[in-house]
């Protein structure tokens, strides 16, 4: 002990509190204890109690790296040092959702989250995610994806003026590698997976989540890399694309369907309060009314209040209005764009923020009723200027025409 390095014996929690200074006072020392302790508190006691740096260029990404790949430390004391930098609130969503999907993942069935757009499924996909394991990596399917971006390829590349093939893993197989390095649970999160085809592209999966000892890709090293409980797959699924009907039986065999569905009035105003409630006092724009408008719109897109009585136009969730607060409180603060322009920014972002997102997925009927209802809108709300949307709305429905060939022979 002359030198003044301590000689560790059981390298525990006992250990740590008496020379964290010790212990702290440099990468290799950190890193060696991480990397020899058998109790979990001590690692839980440097992490939470001591806040170890590991955010230091360079040196500290070996102490992260000795945290997550520890076979010792709680799951907990990774996700404190994985997800420091991620803050994606309060999961909002109804309780029966929350509850649904939670357990599916925990039973190790892999979840599709589905629902109209706007009900926040991929930001819930995240929110599981860094509740249930270490962090996630996210991919979102195209039309041009094959198995090889679930499972992996062979790629040829050149070095040298020679051909060498490499293995690419692909989504899943990078979860199973990531799940495998940290020794505990990875999510891999595919977003609109309707985009792909499902049955082609999941083949290898399916047979993977039934039997946990098919691998479905091998490493550079040649290692299998198999499905198992470390792996928390959550797919979403926008219902505008594809009704839970026209999936795949093979998918809604092995795959638990969680819905989300629009959330109700209560839900609703509370996420419209604390939106609009950041925009804070110096933003002259009458929030009581701007949350009416939110309100009539929604209310008019799903139920056909302000549509002229009719059903409704389509299922539209609220997690878009947020981006409209956004914009506002960007644009109209003080020595922002639209600063004394309030009406027509709120017009502005509707048009840059909401509307698209409806025309996109619209009938030609469905495109003349949303012109409609933002004439509508813009009646009841004098406050608000919403021509750009009614422009928007209406130029589309004339694009819309013109591509079916409507009034070419009148």
């Amino acid at each position: 002990m002359s030198s003044g390095k301590p000689r560790f014996k059981d390298y525990n929690r006992q250990e740590a509190e008496e020379y964290s200074g010790f212990i702290l006072s440099g990468v290799a020392q950190a890193t060696e204890f991480i990397n020899k302790t058998d109790d979990p508190e001590a690692i839980r006691y440097l992490v939470e109690e001591r806040n170890i740096d590991i955010d230091v260029p360079g040196s500290g990404t070996e102490i992260e790296k000795a945290i997550l790949t520890s076979k010792t430390a709680p799951i907990s004391v990774k996700q404190t040092v994985a997800q420091r930098n991620d803050d994606l609130g309060d999961i909002r969503v109804p309780e029966t959702v929350r509850k649904n999907a939670e357990t599916a993942l925990a039973v190790g069935k892999p979840i599709v989250l589905y629902g109209p757009t706007g009900t926040g499924k991929t930001y819930f996909a995240k929110q599981l995610a860094l509740k249930s394991c270490i962090n996630y990596s996210i991919s979102t399917a195209t039309p041009s994806w094959t198995p090889a971006d679930i499972t992996g390829s062979i790629q040829p590349e050149t070095e040298d003026g020679e051909i060498q093939y490499v293995r690419q893993a692909g989504c899943v197989s990078q979860g199973i590698q990531k799940a495998n390095e940290y020794h505990d649970n990875w999510a891999v999160i595919i977003d609109e997976i309707t985009r792909a085809d499902i049955s082609q592209v999941f083949g290898p999966l399916y047979t993977a989540i039934e039997d946990h000892d098919q691998a479905i890709f091998r490493d550079e090293e040649g290692n299998r890399l198999t499905l198992n409980d470390d792996v928390k797959l959550i797919c979403t699924m926008n219902m505008s694309d594809r009704t839970v009907n026209e999936l795949d039986n093979a998918i809604t065999r092995r795959f638990a369907m969680v819905e989300l569905s629009r959330y109700d009035d209560e839900q609703r105003a509370g996420l419209f309060d604390d939106w609009i409630g950041e925009l804070g006092p110096d933003i002259d724009i009458d929030q009581d009314r701007l949350h009416d408008l939110f309100d009539s719109h929604h209310e008019g897109i799903n139920s056909g209040t302000t549509t002229n009585g009719e059903s409704g136009i389509m299922e539209f969730g609220p997690m878009h209005y947020v981006d409209v607060t956004r914009f506002l409180k960007s644009a109209c603060e003080d020595g922002g764009p639209y600063e004394g322009e309030e009406s027509v920014a709120v017009g502005q972002a509707f048009a840059t923020y909401i509307a698209p997102r409806l025309l996109n997925s619209a009938s030609l009927p469905q495109i003349n009723q949303l012109a409609t209802h933002y004439a509508t809108l813009d009646d009841q709300f004098e406050a608000f200027d919403l021509t750009p949307a009614i422009n928007l709305a209406n130029r589309e429905a004339e694009a819309e025409e013109r591509e079916m060939g409507v009034g070419a022979y009148e």
